[in-house]
């Protein structure tokens, strides 16, 4: 199968780029060719994750460290200011 790479460096991280590769995804698909994206800023991977296409396009989401602690099951102990009511 072909693959078309599409090279996000430089790109505006914002609805108009989200678009664009929703429908440069689609038209890829019908057509039969896989879409490998690349070098997407981490504010573009956000909110890719955001408009839930991070996982369609393949983007893997910027994971601030204490994020990926909780994905390894970590857990930090804390104090709650009120109990529940």
């Amino acid at each position: 199968m072909r693959t078309i790479v599409c090279d996000l460096r430089g790109v505006a991280a914002d609805c108009v780029t989200v678009d664009a590769l929703a429908r440069i995804h689609l038209a890829a698909r019908r057509a039969g060719v896989d879409l490998d994206v690349r070098h997407a800023s981490p504010e573009l991977k956000e909110l890719l994750v955001f408009t839930g296409l991070s996982g369609v396009l393949g983007v893997e989401p910027c994971r601030e460290a204490e994020e990926r602690e909780e994905l390894l099951g970590r857990e930090e102990e804390r104090e709650l200011d009120d109990p529940p009511a």
